[in-house]
């Protein structure tokens, strides 16, 4: 299951995510977000999960809980909506 983790503080590493979350279950991949331009964590960023069950009990434990300084929004991710083109083509 791929968990969305937000409200994450810009000093939160993947390391630090993938502690909190590994008190659950295990997990088979962290990842923070960063922005291509400054190279600094946006702030979100999402985690997997292989057991659904481990994955629900993380979400239960985690959400709302603090990570440095911040209450975590933590809730299974929903797929990306598509993307349109930005111009026409001709």
């Amino acid at each position: 299951m791929k968990i969305y983790v937000g409200n994450l503080s810009y000093s939160t590493s993947e390391e630090d995510v993938r502690a909190a979350f590994s008190q659950f279950g295990t997990v088979d991949s962290a990842d923070v977000i960063m922005d291509r331009n400054t190279g600094r964590s946006k702030g979100f960023g999402f985690v997997e999960m292989s057991n659904d069950d481990e994955a629900k009990a993380a979400i239960e434990g985690l959400n709302g809980k603090e990570l440095d300084g911040r209450s975590l929004n933590v809730n299974e991710a929903r797929p990306r909506p598509e993307r349109r083109e930005r111009y026409d083509r001709y």
